[in-house]
């Protein structure tokens, strides 16, 4: 390829393209991205998770001794919301410096950042240890598409390791070290329907759940603060039961939102979880992605902090100011991804704005897009000089 997309230009071609839910079509986004690598000489394959839902994985080289470097993002996107938008939602029109459309931040300046990126380090990577990139289907309603390539049976053969992941979500490029886990449960109690003036004759399984909800409400971790993830908390977030006001409920059920901190096995909260919630009620998972986090003395992540701060220092009119905080308040692909990658270490990066993200009215600071590719480039020439 002689001649690179303008990532600008590209962001607002991804914004143009209508991938929500239902319906998703995320392979609208999918196929041209796979036509860029694809002239580069990435080899891509696309994974569908449903008929327009496409996942796509591009690879270009690869040394025995180093694995490649990775970025994931994803194309879907999140519902409009019931509040007007004062800007078309599909114009990806650029007004004083902001690119306005759903998913500009969220994250299709993201993906159209490390895609330009690729290419533009097509040459370097082929003959050296390699860049792999996932762009996925599906995020947004808790990683299905990247969780259903993980499940391909012979996904790790042709999507193969990884050195280090880079997730471009909305972090106006300042480095993250990762996120929280979501454990998402439902729990359902069962019992014996009466009338309800003979309660004596049932057995009432909302009171199951609610003696079961009480109990989560108490229950301890036994985990210390995470330094810069917190504590774990539990939420007991809807319940229901019962179908008239005059019978004893035969059934019951609720769910509850947990969000788990790094070091926190969910196999072993589930089975606290079940045991402070007592045998009158029966947990299923809902969602289950574990806490994604690289400590500040990872040697990688310090050279990720390094590149950010040279980036910056080129863009003197528009700085990368440090994160407010070092881990993202939201969940991302990297749960799904990283074990199938063989668990590389990880930052959540990428040139959107976070308090955009699934905002009436979302945009991204145009600047901050290829700034997000200088950026990505960086990260593979430095990759690439070991």
């Amino acid at each position: 390829m002689t001649t690179l997309p303008d990532p600008i230009d590209l962001t607002r071609t991804l914004v143009r393209i209508n991938t929500l839910p239902p319906g998703g079509l995320e392979s609208r986004c999918i196929e041209p991205l796979a036509d860029l690598l694809s002239s580069a000489g990435y080899q891509c394959r696309v994974v569908d998770m449903a008929p327009g839902r496409g996942t796509l994985v591009a690879r270009i080289g690869g040394r025995a001794d180093r694995a490649p470097i990775a970025f994931t993002g994803h194309v879907d996107v999140v519902p409009l919301g019931s509040a007007g938008w004062t800007q078309d939602p599909w114009g990806a029109d650029i007004i004083d410096g902001r690119l306005y459309g759903r998913g500009s931040s969220d994250m299709k300046s993201g993906v159209a950042a490390f895609t330009v990126a690729a290419l533009a380090c097509a040459d370097r990577a082929r003959d050296g240890a390699g860049i792999t990139l996932i762009i996925t289907a599906g995020e947004e309603t808790g990683c299905d598409g990247a969780f259903h390539l993980a499940r391909q049976p012979e996904a790790r053969q042709w999507v193969g390791q990884a050195g280090a992941l880079v997730v471009a979500e909305p972090t106006a490029n300042a480095p993250l070290r990762g996120h929280k886990g979501a454990f998402w449960l439902k729990a359902l109690a069962q019992g014996k329907t009466a009338h309800g003036s003979m309660p004596h004759l049932g057995d009432n399984a909302i009171y199951k759940l609610a003696r079961a909800a009480l109990a989560l409400e108490q229950h301890d971790f036994a985990t210390p603060p995470h330094p810069e993830m917190g504590s774990p908390s539990l939420t007991v977030s809807t319940i229901q039961g019962g179908i008239n006001i005059n019978s004893v409920p035969d059934a019951a059920e609720m769910t509850v939102d947990i969000r788990t901190v790094a070091g926190m096995p969910h196999a072993q909260v589930l089975r606290c979880l079940c045991a402070t919630a007592g045998g009158e009620v029966r947990l299923e998972p809902l969602l289950d992605l574990e806490a994604v986090y690289t400590g500040p003395q990872d040697p990688w992540m310090q050279r990720v902090q390094a590149l950010t701060g040279e980036t910056s220092a080129r863009h003197p009119a528009l700085p990368i100011e440090p994160a407010r905080a070092a881990v993202a308040s939201y969940f991302t692909d990297a749960a799904a991804l990283r074990p199938l990658l063989g668990m590389p270490p990880t930052v959540i990066l990428g040139p959107g704005e976070p308090s955009q993200a699934h905002q009436t009215d979302e945009y991204c600071v145009v600047d901050r897009i290829p700034q997000a590719q200088q950026l990505f480039e960086a990260l593979v020439a430095d990759w690439h000089a070991e």
